[in-house]
């Protein structure tokens, strides 16, 4: 397995559409070892999501893994590969919360986005799978999800006044703003 260079905004990678998979290419060798890779790359960044676009692939990839939070009052959402997802939002509903992302690094902002979402995606064997995600883990499968059709969470922002620096995020928002999604 290997560390993965991320791509950072600008990079033409982030806005584009990505590619689906078919069933063999999920298979192989080279998606095996890329969702291995991109596993090891959020966890080593210590995200709790990572689309293959933000590692220079134009395919529809993406991992998840949100580590229960009880203080925070989030929920775990244990490792999720999602290959070819398609988030349906099951609320009209949507919730302020704080996001950042290992392609802006350093930067975070609020983002309007469903409570409560139905994932319906590919396993890495190639297996239908179907799960219901709400709070934190609803908002970081739609945060990755966007990043397959190049969109980054900036684009959902309704006010970039919120836009800031960690630092000052820290000094000046501080804990009280719950979790961060990266």
């Amino acid at each position: 397995m290997a560390i993965l260079k991320v791509a950072r905004l600008g990079h033409p990678v982030l806005r584009a559409a990505t590619q689906p998979l078919t069933r063999s290419q999920i298979r192989s060798s080279d998606v095996q070892r890329l969702i291995d890779d991109m596993i090891e790359t959020m966890h080593e960044y210590e995200g709790v999501g990572l689309a293959a676009p933000q590692v220079h692939v134009p395919l529809r990839v993406a991992v998840v893994e949100v580590p229960a939070a009880p203080q925070e009052g989030r929920e775990a959402l244990p490792l999720t590969i999602m290959l070819n997802p398609v988030v349906t939002l099951l609320s009209d509903e949507r919730v302020l919360g704080w996001e950042g992302c290992l392609s802006l690094p350093d930067l975070r902002g609020l983002v309007p986005r469903a409570p409560q979402v139905r994932l319906s995606a590919l396993d890495r064997q190639a297996r239908p799978f179907s799960i219901e995600a709400q709070g934190f883990a609803a908002r970081v499968v739609q945060h990755e999800c966007d990043h397959l059709d190049g969109i980054v969470y900036i684009d959902r922002m309704n006010d970039l006044k919120t836009l800031s620096f960690i630092a000052e995020f820290d000094r000046f928002v501080g804990p009280e703003a719950g979790p961060v999604d990266e």
